[in-house]
């Protein structure tokens, strides 16, 4: 019973988080909209994985990072409704998140 109601506890903030319209929306505010929810405003990891300092995301290259948010690999949702303006505002956004 406590696995289920984890599952729609993180189901409901996948929901939340992926609620709302991005159009307009790039970068930090595209993240923070999209994005913070499961990985966290710094990047630290939550329900999703870490993709700030020191996470295995930093290993990854641009375009494998673009992949993972167009897909949605696992369990996370796929954004690929984002423009592709959308989706490389987000990489370089990780990738000062990286950096910090």
């Amino acid at each position: 019973m406590r696995r289920f109601r984890l599952t729609v506890a993180c189901l409901a903030v996948v929901l939340a988080a992926c609620g709302g319209s991005t159009e307009g929306l790039f970068g930090g505010e595209l993240y923070n909209r999209s994005c913070a929810s499961c990985h966290a405003r710094d990047g630290s990891g939550g329900a999703g994985p870490a993709v700030g300092v020191g996470s295995n995301s930093v290993q990854l290259s641009d375009e494998q990072i673009a992949g993972a948010i167009v897909v949605g690999p696992g369990t996370m949702p796929s954004f690929d409704r984002l423009s592709d303006e959308q989706v490389d505002s987000l990489v370089t956004y990780i990738r000062t998140l990286q950096a910090q």
